[in-house]
């Protein structure tokens, strides 16, 4: 848990600042958007090997190299705020995350009785959640101080702690598929697995634009405090998200089924979201962004971890590192189109903009989820096991 703190600390303290170093030194907001963009589309491309990566080499080996590819090219961000330097590092460091992010969850489920696998996964959103509560502003506050270069290496450092920390991992491989002959068919994973991805991913969209933009939002919209408030609104984020996405594994542990917390933390999301939206296009009181920020980000949390249960709850025991890996793949692709897409809305429609098409994005999730729980009541993973052949002889 702490190797993954570290390692988590080395990405938030530099999510909001490479975007506002790249504001603040003259460049467009769509290079700032895109610096998010580029990190999250390597770290897309990280996931889908790092399955295989667990299975050969095992999660320590994995996890130390990744947590040293997320430190080390912070360093090259001391370069400058040209597009290639912005870029390449940025890219560098979403591999070692991809590859991180997705071992993670994958080992805790490897390791968890299925009946405490709420709490546990709740757990690994504490500690995520402390360190980026403790980061992202701690990452602004640094960089409006002592400049942007002491983030840089600081960032380094923390990646390099994180290493040192992951070398203490335990020794396991993830689960490999059984060799013996199956006797019965396995329902494809995408349809187990493709609405809660989805609806993850109209929440990580949203997340995308909030942290990149929150902060140079709410100093446009007061610039005396806005500085210091934009800092602390990530701070919001983090510690509702952490402290609902907990709450939620014991919600779901106690029922003994995932998914029931679902659809209120949509309709909250959408509607913390559109409080944002309204407050910067009304120029309401920066408070309200405050309450917007607690209301999305509580939100957040709750629906990470309801995805992951859920779709761990869905696919057989083998394939929980692919559940892990699909799970990262949404929330991380969805925070890089959230900042590149919703970041070239930016450009067009301002701040106020981009949060309320996030906010709309959210709302159209709604529908998938209701859709699924629908569906839910005849799911089944093996299509031949007793309960689909009773089902099929009662409609004959």
């Amino acid at each position: 848990m702490v190797a993954v703190a570290a390692a988590f600390g080395a990405w938030s303290i530099l999510l909001p600042v490479v975007p506002l170093a790249v504001l603040d030194s003259g460049g467009s907001a769509t290079l700032a958007g895109s610096s998010t963009g580029a990190f999250m589309a390597t770290t897309v491309m990280t996931q889908i090997a790092t399955p295989r990566m667990l299975r050969s080499f095992g999660y320590r080996p994995v996890m130390a190299a990744a947590a040293l590819l997320l430190g080390v090219p912070a360093f090259g961000h001391l370069l400058g705020n040209e597009a290639w330097v912005v870029l390449l590092f940025s890219a560098l460091r979403g591999i070692g995350f991809g590859a991180l992010t997705v071992a993670e969850n994958a080992l805790i489920a490897e390791i968890t009785p299925p009946r405490l696998l709420g709490k546990a996964t709740g757990m690994i959103g504490v500690f995520i959640g402390f360190s980026q509560m403790l980061f992202l502003p701690a990452g602004i506050a640094m960089g409006q101080a002592w400049g942007f270069g002491t983030v840089y290496i600081t960032a380094g450092i923390i990646g390099i702690v994180g290493f040192l920390m992951c070398l203490r991992v335990p020794r396991l491989k993830a689960a490999r598929p059984s060799a013996a002959p199956q006797q019965y068919a396995v329902a494809p994973m995408w349809k187990l697995v493709a609405v809660p991805a989805l609806a993850l991913t109209t929440f990580s969209m949203s997340y995308g634009v909030v942290s990149t933009f929150i902060a140079p939002a709410a100093r446009e919209l007061d610039p005396v405090k806005g500085a210091a408030v934009g800092g602390l609104l990530l701070s919001v984020v983090g510690a509702a998200a952490m402290v609902l996405r907990y709450l939620a594994g014991v919600v779901a542990d106690r029922l003994g089924r995932p998914g029931t917390l679902y659809i209120p933390a949509q309709v909250a999301a959408a509607l913390g979201v559109g409080l944002i939206a309204l407050t910067l296009a009304q120029g309401w009181s920066l408070w309200l962004l405050v309450l917007g920020a607690v209301i999305y980000g509580g939100s957040f949390g709750i629906a990470q971890n309801e995805a992951l249960l859920s779709m761990f709850n869905r696919v057989p025991r083998e394939k929980i590192s692919e559940a892990s890996a699909v799970w990262n793949i949404f929330y991380d692709a969805g925070t890089g189109l959230g900042s590149t897409v919703l970041g070239a809305i930016v450009a067009g429609s301002g701040y106020s903009g981009a949060f309320g098409v996030g906010a709309a994005i959210i709302a159209g999730g709604l529908l998938l989820t209701v859709t699924d729980m629908v569906l839910g009541k005849t799911r089944v993973s093996e299509t031949h096991d007793i309960q689909t052949r009773l089902r099929r002889l009662r409609k004959v």
